[in-house]
């Protein structure tokens, strides 16, 4: 198949044009994604990027259905629209899961921005990558808020918060919380709020995450109370759903199942016991008391809760693990130094976990910064005696540790581990691999050599922060040679020996070893099998561990595995607290999650534990402790709460999923016609290319197979053909926009399209003239594009616009300048009624926006009638109390001085009717002069571009 320039130039204009249709919108973006789109989350994309003047919206879809994904669609949209100031707050535990999200889905570049990082890129005379534009900027909740003045000074497209409940407490704030400065430093931004429990315990939650986007929403806090804190009234509630309409949407998990769009599966837990040898026990308790004296030197003093809390992390991982740490805490003293980040390296995500711990608060940020910055190192005017006593002391210990040869934890793991593979395969249809997971570096080699020395030989592959043994560098170098010349290679090391390592777990190696480092941005669906070798205290890392398999696109039920030592009470409550309270290990996809959300950290309930191991000598004591703390952390959502919730913010189901369903086809289409100018577009400009007759979305291009179908491209080592990230495609598209199109003649051959375009058919042998325009309708607050057909039969009679579209989807060949004169007037008769039924359409379009305003500012002002009528209501009643007193007092002077406080309350009644009269007046003249700026966003500039003229013949 032929095709000309000219059709050529069609299909790149049509590829990037800004369509007025609302499933064209995100066309773009969703072409070039590697991920299968749901129709609920293409729905969510299109609602936040809807109105060109909407300051932001809450996106609260249920836990599991992808808001990561919803909000990335929105951030690739701003990319492709080159507004690329986009600011993306997030835990501090989850800024490397976007990261690898954002490149890997989306190929959208970022910069996780911290203290450390900011410093390396001075002192290496780097720019500070803040409102360069150059990629997404990723901060945490406390990092974002340290830096707020230097982010208040950027002109942001988009900022998202993720987790947004973070927020939800910012009306009862103080001026310097978190919270409020985040709130302060980026008003103005449009904003984008994902959080699956906006609403915990009250509606004024809810107040509180929309005053995040707009102050001024719902008017003041006390119009809010005084409209909708009522308990029970139906109609204040019916009012607060339509409120809520253009800001926020909610999608249910079963509104998605009923619309046939996804299968949730299971998690299924299993504990396994152990008991340790007398010797592990002995060198357990042996540091455990040397952790609770609060006398000693080697833990410093302002960092000490933080190092503590690592050092039993160390501990309760394994001997060796514990071993190499005391023998550094041992060097340190002798050097009399305290421990520092050094010490604790065998935590492979201590970086990640003081981050956490800045992100917790102040106290706690301090403990982080004493342990990185090295301020609490050295040890000035101590007792020698106690020094050499200390050093003595931990020398014993390493030395004990030292002679433990094996552990009892890991010999219950090669005991079950072989039962539970074969289960998984044989009994659940899943694949023979496991996911262990240890927070230690010296566990997971030691695990990996247990496992290749007992039935696993050549069956492992580990994942941490470096990868630096022989094994993962030689896989990291045959899939860089595999990949080479490839989009899948990064450029990162980091990332790409990332890539390598899955690589190998999901098509070579049986078990993937990783530590909580390693682990960050993986996805595992295709492993069903995971095994917490060690459980973290924080729920929100053990959730994180579980989401890398139990996720979206896992198709078998996920078996998570538990070591539990019965002998350690504290370990054994640490299990129920995760278990029983938080519903961690059982349960539908992402059911933890709507838990997890009551939390404000997860550090907090680290901090809370390590008090409890740290203060508690006995088993009794324990228990107290830790009944209390799970009384303190009751945080379950009954199910009334969850259908408080659901009724305000969720539509019926029989909407949602009828819309769901037309949003699906509407896509598909939309898709479907994209992808084919695409291609259509590669066989005009690459006449040398081949073309698979028996796959229409591939061909073979100078040494190179590409596919508009990432899937099946990804599987097959083959380059996904989009656009937007710099490569073919888009220097295609340049070429064909560039390229010059004089008036010429193109013959039609419809016996070389392989398909049937009946309208078109019913052309062959006639011939007319055709003009393509593009129409760009260009406002302050957006810009819309499209394409003109203006075509003619030689009869004189008009071909509709649609087939005249199709005639340049048939191969043509150019014949040379046409013979006779273009019908001019006609042609510009044609271009212009269409150009005027096109500007009617999106003035239809910001008329809505614009009345979704009008609706906006008249319900602000009658918020602002409903405070000053609380107040005067209230006074009003104050004072016929008092007039009622009077009336019953026999005392002359009480009687007096109660109609004396009447008419003061009376006369403040007074001031407050004539400050709600002026304030109305105010907010007309406001409203007035806010819809003029608006309606200014909305004018329309249309310029009509002409691309080409043809004489055409079929």
């Amino acid at each position: 198949m032929i095709y000309s320039p000219y059709q050529a130039k069609y299909f790149a204009h049509f590829l990037t044009r800004e369509g007025i249709g609302a499933d064209e919108s995100l066309t773009q973006s969703l072409s070039s994604a590697r991920v299968d789109l749901n129709p609920h989350q293409v729905d969510a994309a299109m609602f936040a990027l809807r109105s060109p003047l909407s300051k932001g919206v809450l996106l609260a879809d249920e836990v599991g259905l992808g808001k990561t994904i919803e909000a990335a669609l929105v951030l690739s949209q701003r990319w492709w629209e080159q507004r690329r100031n986009l600011l993306l707050i997030v835990p501090a535990s989850l800024r490397k899961q976007w990261a690898t999200e954002l490149r890997e889905k989306f190929s959208l570049p970022s910069v996780i921005l911290d203290a450390k990082r900011l410093k390396d890129l001075a002192a290496s005379g780097q720019a500070n990558p803040i409102g360069c534009k150059e990629g997404i900027i990723i901060v945490s909740y406390e990092y974002a808020a340290r830096i707020a003045h230097q982010l208040q000074k950027v002109a942001w497209d988009l900022v998202v918060f993720d987790e947004a409940h973070k927020l939800r407490n910012v009306f009862k704030a103080a001026s310097d919380s978190r919270a409020a400065v985040l709130r302060d430093s980026l008003q103005g931004c449009q904003k984008l709020l994902l959080t699956a429990t906006p609403l915990q315990n009250n509606l004024m939650e809810l107040y509180g995450l929309v005053s995040i986007i707009d102050e001024a929403y719902f008017g003041s806090e006390q119009a809010f109370r005084a409209e909708f804190g009522g308990k029970g009234n139906l109609a204040a509630m019916t009012l607060l759903q339509h409120r809520l309409e253009p800001i926020c949407k909610r999608t249910l998990r079963r509104q998605v199942q009923k619309a046939g769009l996804i299968n949730y599966t299971n998690r299924l837990p299993k504990t396994f016991d152990f008991t340790p040898s007398k010797l592990e026990l002995d060198l357990y308790e042996s540091v455990s008391a040397y952790l609770q004296n609060p006398d000693t030197l080697a833990l410093g003093k302002n960092g000490r809760h933080l190092v503590t809390l690592s050092l039993r992390k160390i501990l309760g991982s394994s001997s060796f693990a514990i071993a190499k740490t005391l023998d550094k805490m041992v060097n340190r003293l002798q050097a009399k130094l305290v421990v520092d980040d050094d010490t604790l390296d065998d935590l492979d995500g201590f970086a990640e976990d003081a981050e956490d711990w800045r992100d917790a608060g102040s106290i706690a940020a301090t403990e982080a910064d004493a342990v990185e910055d090295h301020s609490d190192d050295d040890l000035d005017e101590i007792d020698p005696k106690k020094l050499q006593a200390e050093i003595a002391e931990l020398t014993r210990y390493r030395d004990i540790a030292t002679s433990i040869n094996d552990n009892a934890k890991g010999r219950a793991l090669l005991e079950c581990l072989p039962i539970v593979m074969a289960e998984i395969k044989e009994v659940k249809g899943g694949q023979h691999k496991a996911v262990v997971f240890t927070e230690s570096v010296r566990t997971q080699a030691y695990l990996r050599d247990l496992l290749e020395q007992n039935g696993f030989a050549g069956q492992t592959v580990v994942l941490n922060g470096s990868n630096t043994d022989k094994d993962s560098t030689a896989l990291y170098k045959a899939w860089l040679a595999k990949n080479k010349g490839t989009e899948v290679v990064s450029g990162s090391k980091s990332a790409d020996m990332k890539a390598a390592i899955v690589d190998a777990f999901k098509h070579e190696r049986s078990i993937l070893i990783s530590t909580e480092s390693g682990a960050e941005g993986i996805n595992l669906q295709f492993c069903s099998l995971l095994i917490n070798y060690d459980l973290p205290w924080n729920p929100q890392r053990v959730e994180q561990r579980i989401g890398r398999c139990h996720r979206y696109g896992q198709k078998i039920d996920v078996t998570v595995i538990n070591f539990l030592n019965r002998k350690n009470q504290a370990e054994e409550r640490i299990h129920q607290l995760l278990e029983q309270k938080f519903k961690l290990f059982e349960g539908v996809f992402g059911s933890s999650d709507e838990v997890l959300g009551a939390i404000e950290s997860g550090v907090d309930i680290e901090r809370r534990i390590l008090e409890i191991v740290q203060t508690c000598r006995s088993n009794d004591e324990i228990n107290e402790a830790f009944d209390r703390l799970q009384e303190e952390f009751s945080v379950e959502i009954d199910a009334a709460k969850q259908a408080a919730r659901n009724q305000i913010l969720a539509e019926m189901d029989e909407k949602v999923i009828e819309r769901l369903m037309s949003r699906k086809d509407g896509v598909h289409a939309a898709l479907g016609d994209f992808r084919r100018a695409l291609l259509t577009l590669a066989r005009a400009e690459l006449p040398e290319a081949h073309f698979h007759p028996d796959h229409a979305e591939r061909f073979d291009y100078q040494g190179n197979t590409w596919s508009t179908e990432w899937p099946q491209a990804e599987e097959n080592g083959w380059r996904f053909f989009r656009l937007g990230d710099g490569g073919l495609a888009d220097q295609l598209v340049a070429k064909a926009q560039a390229r010059s199109t004089p008036m010429a003649a193109l013959e039609f051959d419809y016996s070389a399209y392989a398909g049937n375009l009946g309208d078109v058919a019913s052309l062959r042998g006639q011939s007319g003239w055709m003009r393509l325009s593009r129409l760009t309708l260009q406002t302050p607050a957006r810009t819309w594009d499209e394409l003109i057909c203006a075509a003619f039969i030689d009869d004189g009679s008009m071909l509709d616009p649609s087939t005249a579209e199709r005639l340049l989807h048939i191969p043509a060949r150019e014949l040379g300048a046409p013979m006779g004169l273009s019908p001019e007037a006609e042609l510009a008769g044609v271009t212009e009624a269409r150009q005027t039924a096109l500007v009617g359409h999106a003035q239809e379009r910001l008329g809505e926006f614009l009345n979704e305003e009008e609706d906006r500012l008249d319900a602000w002002r009658n918020d602002a009638r409903v405070a000053y009528d609380q107040q005067i209501k209230e006074l009003t009643k104050q004072a016929n109390e008092k007039n009622k007193l009077a009336r019953a007092t026999a005392n002359l002077a009480a009687k007096l001085e109660l109609q004396h406080e009447a008419k003061a309350l009376k006369r403040q009644v007074d001031e407050l009717q004539h400050q709600l009269y002026t304030r109305l007046r105010e907010i007309d003249s406001e409203r007035e002069a806010m819809l003029d700026v608006i309606a200014e966003q909305l004018n329309l500039t249309p310029q009509v571009d002409h691309l080409f003229t043809i004489r055409w013949s079929l």
